[in-house]
């Protein structure tokens, strides 16, 4: 029979290594300290400029006409594009129209014209309580419209509404 002082060495003895091996695991692994990769890697080919909390603003005579923020805008100097994840525009408040936010999954700014494309969940809220949701809508800038010509659900007071395309003056 073993006796009980033998099985206490053994044990210690099995611990004692199980912790060294361990420790040792721990040194070489955490020594090694990861190189981030070059930013040059990180960007897609055709991006040229990558921005976390992107925020872009149409301003006229002075006084601003909407202001969009965006998780992140990937820019394309060559198309002069930038593209959008995670959107969060408001049209602010004038004469005609009260406030209007629009949010989307995706979209894309065009430099040059100030358009918008929205793409993916795109959800539009007025101040007087219309609600719209589709799954791609454009803002034009010059004529300050949003159109689109997929399917819409407008909602307003007890009125719902499917349609297939919408124009909406801003």
């Amino acid at each position: 029979m073993v006796s009980p002082r033998n099985i206490r060495f053994a044990l210690a003895l099995l611990v004692t290594t199980a912790v060294i091996g361990i420790a040792t695991v721990i040194y070489f692994k955490g020594s090694r300290t990861a190189l981030p990769e070059p930013v040059s890697k990180q960007l897609p080919q055709n991006i040229d400029v990558a921005l976390n909390n992107a925020r872009f603003t149409e301003m006229r005579d002075g006084v601003t006409v909407w202001e969009l923020v965006a998780d992140r805008a990937e820019y394309d100097k060559t198309g002069d594009v930038a593209y959008l994840s995670n959107v969060h525009m408001v049209f602010a408040k004038n004469r005609s129209n009260g406030t209007i936010t629009v949010t989307a999954s995706k979209g894309e700014y065009a430099n040059a014209s100030r358009n918008v494309r929205l793409r993916g969940k795109v959800h539009m809220v007025t101040e007087s309580g219309m609600v719209f949701d589709t799954d791609s809508l454009d803002y034009l800038a010059g004529p300050s419209l949003f159109q689109t010509a997929v399917r819409v659900d407008f909602h307003h007071e007890r009125l719902s509404l499917a349609a297939i395309g919408m124009e909406l003056d801003v």
